[in-house]
């Protein structure tokens, strides 16, 4: 009689492939010239590059707008501290959202005028703006020429290629009092692309605070333009939450001018009437005197009633005006904001990196040829 064994195949264990850390190091330490060969070649660029890196100063302002009623300035904080932003509902007609005030910041008109602020820079013994900085004081690096003939070196073929054109003009002189679309020249917008970079502002929708930072190559010429950036924030602001209050104070002020010069009129032609009309009782100078008498009451009265309104209109204008209050004013930097100690530990890790790449780079090329070439024969 057979025995019927059943013979049981013991499990296959699959084998678990992980990453060999003790293969990576002794690969790594096997090529270790190559890492610090590549890493030494970058500490040396990196020197190059701290050493000639110009030196950039930030200033920051807090600012909070005070716009609005207490009831809809109450509502608003409500909701923020609920976590929900109301942006323009609690907000009328005649408000500007501080969501808009970056694009504000942002505008062509905006930038245009920062660009022609007079700054006092260092080489420049009297302030000067930034357009005549750039033109005649500003000398590019030894950084900035290796890069326009290296890695901009096409940009520079093409633009010699290519044939400058002049700056636009618009058609009609001076006298021609029709609106006109904004120029800006080359050079113009070779500047506000570097005040799109340096000046920025910054919203905070839930505590409503707005942060102004500003950055530029000299602590005095950082400070100033950041002033000069925050009064004409508060000059724009004013301009669009009073211009309706202040067309209405103009048109006022013009009538109350015509009306008291009318009124001031018919006071003297009064005067000379009754001095010359003092000895004589006659009817006819009685009647004459009687119309300028009662033209001069119905003038004075509007006169009276004009005062009031042109008073009211500028209260109208001083209650629409709005504020920007400064909770953390602008001060010069002492130090910079950019380190040329950073600079040069992030070019050595970069080489490090790379070092490091280029060497299990080489171990594992051996490994990929291998697979494709089975893959080849399956």
């Amino acid at each position: 009689m057979e025995e019927n064994k059943t013979y049981v195949q013991p499990p296959v264990q699959e084998e678990e492939e992980g990453i060999d850390i003790i293969g990576l190091v002794k690969q790594m330490w096997d090529g270790r010239k190559t890492i610090i060969i590549c890493t030494a070649v970058f500490i040396v660029l990196g020197l190059v590059a701290a050493l000639t890196m110009k030196r950039t100063y930030t200033v920051s302002s807090v600012m909070v707008p005070q716009l609005g009623s207490s009831r809809s300035s109450s509502l608003s904080s409500l909701a923020s501290l609920a976590g929900f932003d109301l942006g323009t509902a609690n907000m009328s007609s005649s408000e500007l959202s501080p969501l808009v005030y970056p694009q504000i910041v942002s505008s062509i008109p905006f930038r245009k005028e920062l660009i022609y602020t007079p700054l006092h820079y260092e080489k420049a013994d009297t302030a000067v703006c930034m357009m005549t900085y750039a033109k005649e004081y500003d000398k590019p690096t030894v950084i900035s020429y290796i890069l326009k003939y290296t890695i901009g070196l096409p940009g520079v073929i093409m633009g010699a290629i290519r044939k400058e054109k002049p700056d636009p003009v618009l058609a009609g002189g001076e006298s021609d009092n029709s609106p006109k679309p904004l120029l800006v020249t080359k050079d113009e917008e070779k500047i506000m692309k570097v005040l799109a970079q340096n000046v920025n502002l910054a919203v905070d929708k839930k505590e409503g605070y707005l942060t102004l930072s500003v950055t530029s190559s000299e602590p005095i010429v950082t400070a100033e333009l950041a002033m000069k950036a925050q009064q004409l924030l508060q000059e724009e602001i004013t301009r669009f939450r009073t211009e309706k209050a202040q067309d209405n104070l103009n048109y006022i002020q013009a009538r109350y001018n015509e009306i008291k010069a009318e009124a001031e009129s018919y006071q003297t032609a009064l005067a000379t009437v009754r001095d010359r009309n003092q000895n004589m009782t006659t009817t006819r100078s009685q009647i004459e005197q009687e119309r300028l008498q009662s033209k001069y009451m119905v003038a004075n009265s509007i006169y009276s009633e004009m005062a009031k309104q042109l008073e009211q209109a500028k209260m109208q204008v001083k209650r629409d005006t709005p504020v920007l209050t400064i909770v953390q004013p602008v001060a010069v930097p002492r130090k910079p904001s950019n380190s040329r100690a950073k600079t040069l530990i992030v070019w050595t890790f970069l080489g490090f990196v790379l070092g490091c790449g280029i060497v299990l780079g080489k171990g594992y090329l051996p490994k990929v040829k291998e697979m494709f070439a089975k893959t080849d024969t399956d």
